[in-house]
């Protein structure tokens, strides 16, 4: 038997494999039409993604794959398999199950669909026009509408989309969590808003030369640990992270020449991203597991990176002389304690990613929302304008001027990552719980940022987290790394404590 498990598993690896390779060759073509392929080529370009995307959906259901996941669910063979092991084979044997249940056209006509999506898109964003991006949004809703029917509904429709980001987050306990931090967090904003202490932002609304804004950008990810043999930065529409393998992990930003700190935080927030995927086990390599263990533990880093640790007292009493030394001229006379307020100061705003902390949780809140109606209460795609604009009316009372500037501001849906939004308040929140045991565990955290000394933060990162890849869950990770399971009191500590100083309150 012990012979058998061995050499049938050396088949499965061979399968794992070709996977892997076809899953590496999409991210890379994703990766070339949204950092400057030719327009003309976009058409030809998505048909040939879709085409792979069917040789994978083919493999994942195959009869191979079946028998595979079959076999190695066998009660006296899984008792032969590692942790590891038997973890492949539930991750191959659940995707198996929900990619069977979907007819292989849809599927591929799904991928070519969103992959053409992202570059209108693209158009749409740049114009402002929401009425050339409607249509191609109305078919992958209603492509997810049928895979949803074929995946098997949860409690709730919008739960089966919410289970691919994040294992078994549903509705429910997301209400639940986003209420327990809702109550915490709106007393605080309305006290930021009646404190006569406010930041003076004037100097950050300046033109900061785009190629002074990369070479410090650069330059931080060198400092946080970014291997650059290993990676790249490149520039698109939309800051995203590409894992290719742990030994290709590419990143981009978006320079705005009026918004330095867009591209700092971008290329933070990002960078945390990627140094999860660059410190993932080799062994893992070639396998499902190789990647992070949910994209709310994925959020956790780059969010971790980009706020704790990037917005930070200590972070720019160290690397604001450097940041003077890319923009001499526009941050003459300006002291580092008014930049550290300037850059965490409380505002409502109508774009996401350059949210503060504190507010960002509501742009995420406000998406959740319009998501549940889209698949809990059939809205319609061509209302999506209006109900935006009133959520930002009702949760921050301000109304987007244009579409660019509204519905139109996000990659996720074009690409069909509906329920990926929820990961980022997901990874707030896990991020100041590992944050709380990462300054115990090296109480002398603070004092490594304000060295410049980042490495054994990252190291300690690497031990804890990235290293598992998707080997462990997400609460696997947080109950073993923070000693209890997901609590969103930390994020709520944290926020308070920062904002009552740095505001005084």
């Amino acid at each position: 038997m012990e012979q058998l498990v061995k050499e049938e598993w050396e088949k499965f690896s061979g399968l794992l494999s070709k996977l892997s390779g076809y899953t590496e060759a999409i991210g890379l073509l994703h990766w070339d039409l949204r950092t400057g392929a030719p327009r003309k080529g976009v058409e030809t370009r998505s048909n040939t993604i879709g085409l792979i995307s069917g040789e994978i959906f083919r493999l994942q259901t195959s009869t191979e794959m079946g028998e595979f996941t079959q076999f190695f669910s066998r009660p006296e063979v899984m008792n032969q398999l590692s942790d590891v092991q038997n973890k492949i084979v539930k991750d191959c044997r659940k995707e198996y199950e929900r990619s069977q249940s979907i007819p292989a056209k849809s599927y591929e006509e799904y991928s070519v669909l969103t992959a053409h999506a992202q570059t209108i898109w693209e158009e749409a964003k740049e114009s402002g026009d929401f009425n050339s991006f409607a249509p191609y949004l109305s078919k992958i809703v209603a492509f997810t509408q049928e895979f949803i029917d074929h995946w098997g509904v949860k409690d709730s429709r919008y739960d089966t989309l919410l289970d691919m980001y994040e294992p078994d987050l549903t509705v429910e306990k997301l209400d639940d969590i986003f209420g327990r931090l809702r109550s915490r967090l709106v007393p605080l904003v309305e006290a930021i808003s009646a404190s006569p202490n406010k930041p003076d932002k004037e100097f950050l609304a300046q033109v900061f030369p785009k190629e002074q804004q990369e070479k410090f950008g650069l330059f931080i990810l060198g400092q946080m640990g970014f291997d650059f043999e290993a990676g790249r930065l490149d520039e698109s529409v939309h800051p995203f992270a590409t894992g290719l393998n742990p030994g290709d992990v590419r990143i981009t930003t978006n320079y705005l020449p009026d918004n330095v700190t867009s591209a700092v935080f971008s290329s933070l927030h990002e960078g945390g991203h990627a140094l999860y995927e660059q410190n993932i086990s080799k062994e893992l390599v070639g396998t499902p597991l190789a990647q992070g263990a949910s994209m709310g533990i994925h959020e956790s880093q780059s969010r971790l990176w980009e706020n704790m640790i990037g917005r930070s007292r200590a972070f720019w009493h160290r690397y604001y002389g450097d940041l003077q030394q890319h923009f001499p001229e526009q941050l003459a006379g300006v002291e580092v304690e008014d930049f550290y307020r300037a850059i965490n100061s409380v505002a409502n705003s109508f774009i996401r990613i350059e949210a503060d902390e504190l507010t960002y949780n509501l742009h995420i809140i406000i998406r959740y929302e319009i998501e549940k109606l889209i698949f809990n209460e059939g809205l319609e795609v061509n209302d999506l304008p209006g109900v935006w604009n009133a959520k930002y009316q009702e949760y921050l009372g301000i109304t987007p001027p244009s579409n660019a500037l509204g519905v139109l501001q996000d990659v996720h849906w074009s690409g069909g990552d509906f329920g990926y939004f929820a990961s980022y308040s997901l990874g707030n929140m896990y991020a100041a719980q590992i944050l709380n045991t990462l300054r115990q565990e090296l109480p002398e955290f603070e004092d490594l940022i304000a060295a410049g000394n980042l490495l054994p933060i990252k190291d300690w990162l690497t031990e804890k987290i990235y290293r598992y890849g998707q080997s462990l869950t997400p609460s696997q990770i947080i109950e073993q790394v923070t000693g209890e399971p997901l609590n969103p009191d930390y994020l709520a500590d944290y926020l308070e404590a920062k904002y009552t100083e740095l505001y005084q309150l």
